[in-house]
């Protein structure tokens, strides 16, 4: 046994903790935090996790996990850029980026220029056209029979009967159906673990971003692990997770207070203040819109 977990088995101890309370608290497998107090590291998944492990089992036994990080550097193992979990193939995690081109739109006034200048002409030359036609007419002959002008007026009065319209029917446009907003609402929050439910959206993307360093798992609600591991600003600083397929997400935050959370873009506000609860199990419900 290694002193670092001499001195986490005497916290778990002091705190009246057994394995499987820390366990149940930490959501670490009981076989690794034997190997954690025996200084057994060859039974963690990678050296990624032992560090990882060592922090979260501190934190459940309020140890300050920095400074064991320091007293006991030369019993932990250490990090050569070691890769993240191969579970991340099953998740397609995009970064959009968005190109546009600027030359379309400076040319665009100038089009528009031209396109007025030329109809300006056509309409012009239509004009001269008829001007012209309507001079090369031949004169009126003078020296016809003079024209009976009452008998025309009567005429025409006869003629000019004026006639009712029909009063057209307003047309009624059938109104626009409104497109639902999307609703991300709390159904349950207590101790470390809250549910919200996921309304009137067409998708399920999920993205977790970190402002200082936090350890994360997301997973579905039959257990099935996507991802699990740190997230650290200037490294990892977050990941984006399609779970459109599913109809529920767990998210497991180590530390909220470093933590947000996206859901398709609108911001997760935490039900339970993470200055209560630093560590919490997020659990976020999709109800998929009916046809």
């Amino acid at each position: 046994m290694t002193e670092l977990g001499n001195r986490l088995k005497e916290a778990r101890l002091t705190k009246g903790l057994s394995l499987d309370d820390l366990q149940t608290i930490t959501k670490i497998q009981k076989r690794y935090l034997i190997g954690i107090e025996e200084g057994n590291y060859d039974v963690m998944p990678g050296k990624f996790y032992v560090r990882a492990f060592i922090k979260q089992y501190a934190e459940a036994v309020q140890l300050d996990p920095e400074e064991l990080f320091d007293q006991y550097k030369d019993d932990i193992p250490t990090i050569r850029n070691e890769e993240l979990p191969e579970q991340l193939s099953r998740v397609k995690s995009r970064k959009t980026i968005t190109e546009s081109n600027p030359k379309v739109f400076a040319v665009l006034p100038t089009l528009l220029v031209v396109v007025f200048v030329v109809g300006a002409l056509g309409l012009l030359y239509y004009f001269l056209q008829n001007n012209a036609d309507d001079d090369a007419l031949e004169p009126v002959d003078k020296e016809k029979a003079p024209i009976n002008v009452v008998d025309d007026l009567k005429d025409k009065e006869k003629e000019e009967v004026p006639v009712e319209e029909e009063e057209k029917e307003p047309v009624e446009e059938p109104a626009k159906e409104e497109t639902p907003k999307q609703e991300l609402t709390v159904v349950e929050g207590k101790g470390a673990k809250s549910t919200y439910e996921l309304k009137n959206a067409a998708k399920f993307e999920l993205k977790v971003v970190t402002t200082g360093e936090t350890w994360i798992q997301i997973k579905n609600g039959k257990g099935f692990s996507f991802f699990q591991g740190m997230l650290k600003k200037g490294a990892t600083e977050s990941q984006t997770f399609d779970l459109s397929k599913e109809t529920e997400a767990i998210i497991v935050v180590g530390r909220t207070n470093d933590t947000e959370i996206y859901v398709n873009g609108q911001k997760l506000e935490y039900a339970v203040p993470p200055t209560e609860v630093v560590r919490q199990d997020i659990t976020v419900r999709f109800v998929p819109p009916t046809q």
